[in-house]
């Protein structure tokens, strides 16, 4: 049983250390103590204080390492060898819409870029005909859209919410269809999860709860992204997916937390209220049980919450990924 090849595109919660070669940019954890309980506790520019989703998901599809950044892979030579098992192109901070990534990051359009190279890398390898049989084998991971709704948020948009979600669901049409061109037919994609119930919102709320406005806009996002799917599978019956439904995974463990984790409220790592005043850096404050919190810092989840989501998304049912889990989305011909 060959092991498909895994792509993955997206923001920090599948940043696996892009960000660390973007000197200018300040969506960066190449720091302790992230990485804390990562391998030799190597502070890789992971959010995270071990591995993320994507590191998990490539290891249940039976990868012995999950897929370096794009921007570690300097010269062809390096870019052969990884792209028959794949490679990760997520950068923290960018978003679906082109204006979300402006802080020195790559945007999901310029990730697109980044593979269309690596797609070409391969022809040359392998031939074409041959390159598009490998392709429609492997896994395309998406993991994006949280960004582009704190900013729609905190810019105070005047643009009405039903139209802002039409036009995320329009971009990642538009997305889809050039991955798509480039030869992806299997997609598995994450929504975007109660980010209102990130530690650095319910900081904000002033009661400690969640910002049920950042909740509503991602439940609104899921279901967008769900007629868009529909939709384009319509299209193309090549076209094959899994859509990961981060809301209900998340919301489920932060109503019955146990026996999961004992505090799904305050980040691991961080300074002030919930511990999400401040960033996870060398002077922050640390919890001890790392495995009993939700969050690692004020926005991004444990490696064992991590850990969680992956195993859910892999083999979970139709409350948590529809219309097939990823595992089945690997094997479907």
């Amino acid at each position: 049983e060959e092991k498909p090849a895994v792509f993955v595109l997206g923001d920090s919660t599948a940043d696996v250390g892009t960000n660390s070669f973007l000197p200018g940019s300040n969506a960066r954890a190449n720091f302790p103590p992230n990485g804390i309980d990562f391998p030799h506790s190597r502070a890789t520019g992971r959010f995270s204080n071990g591995f993320n989703s994507a590191d998990f998901l490539a290891k249940l599809l039976g990868h012995r390492r999950s897929p370096p950044p794009f921007l570690s892979l300097n010269g062809t030579k390096a870019l052969k060898r990884h792209s028959l098992n794949g490679i990760n192109f997520a950068s923290g901070g960018s978003g679906l819409l082109d204006i979300t990534g402006m802080r020195n990051v790559i945007t999901l359009g310029e990730q697109i870029e980044q593979f269309s190279t690596v797609r070409d890398t391969l022809a040359t390898v392998m031939g074409p005909t041959e390159t598009e049989e490998f392709l429609a084998k492997s896994l395309f991971f998406i993991s994006i859209g949280s960004n582009d709704i704190f900013l729609y948020h905190y810019s105070n948009s005047t643009v009405p919410k039903q139209e802002f979600i039409a036009t995320l669901g329009s971009a990642y049409e538009n997305h889809l269809k050039n991955l798509m061109g480039l030869g992806a037919r299997k997609f598995g994609i994450i929504s975007v999860p109660p980010i209102g119930c990130c530690p650095s919102q319910r900081v904000l709320s002033g009661t400690g709860e969640c910002l049920e406005v950042l909740n509503e806009l991602a439940v609104a996002f899921h279901s967008k992204l769900g007629a868009v799917l529909k939709k384009l599978s319509s299209e193309h019956e090549s076209m094959k997916y899994s859509l990961g439904n981060a809301y209900n995974m998340t919301i489920d463990v932060i109503v019955n937390p146990l026996p999961f984790f004992k505090d799904v409220k305050s980040a691991c790592c961080g300074s002030g209220a919930l511990n999400a005043e401040g960033i996870c850096d060398p002077s922050a404050r640390l919890c001890s049980k790392r495995h009993e919190y939700l969050f690692w810092d004020l926005n991004h989840p444990t490696h064992t919450a991590s850990k969680l989501a992956a195993v859910t998304l892999y083999t979970g049912g139709p409350r948590y990924v529809t219309p097939m889990n990823f595992s089945q989305l690997a094997s479907a011909c």
